[in-house]
């Protein structure tokens, strides 16, 4: 199974989007699936379902972050991760059109929504493009994981 089937697997039984990536990435990445959860739970929907950047994609910073980020202050090596997130942000944006939450699920800037998630449903999962955002943001994870690209 791929690390993109994984995450919509996790997306199907009803973890966020955030969740869904960073949990399919739980072994490699030397963690447990409940530390996993818990760390990426807040992330969802925009963090804390109020559609900023896309949890999907905040999940795949936490990935690269692992791969590749810094463990000292030095400021070339904190560019290097900002500059791999940089281009990880064009490319989703290129492939979806935004890296907002809000914009992608066409919400516009005057809804207030509650902190309540909806219903899993068929017409929830087709109406929006989270399963398409959860399977790019993982295959981008395991891209890094291989060394494939980047």
């Amino acid at each position: 199974m791929t690390h993109s089937e994984h995450a919509l697997d996790f997306f199907h039984q009803g973890y966020n989007c955030a969740q869904s990536v960073l949990a399919a990435f739980a072994d490699d990445l030397g963690l447990t699936l409940p530390a996993t959860l818990k760390l990426s739970s807040g992330f969802g929907a925009g963090i804390g379902r109020m559609r900023g950047v896309c949890g999907a994609f905040s999940a795949l910073a936490m990935v690269a972050g692992f791969v590749r980020g810094n463990t000292t202050p030095d400021l070339d090596d904190k560019e290097a991760i900002f500059s791999l997130i940089r281009s990880l942000a064009a490319e989703f944006e290129q492939a979806h059109g935004s890296l907002i939450c809000r914009d992608l699920l066409h919400l516009g800037n005057d809804v207030q929504e509650s902190p309540r998630p909806q219903a899993r449903t068929a017409d929830y999962y087709a109406s929006r493009p989270c399963e398409a955002c959860i399977a790019f943001c993982a295959a981008r994870g395991e891209q890094l994981l291989n060394r494939t690209a980047y």
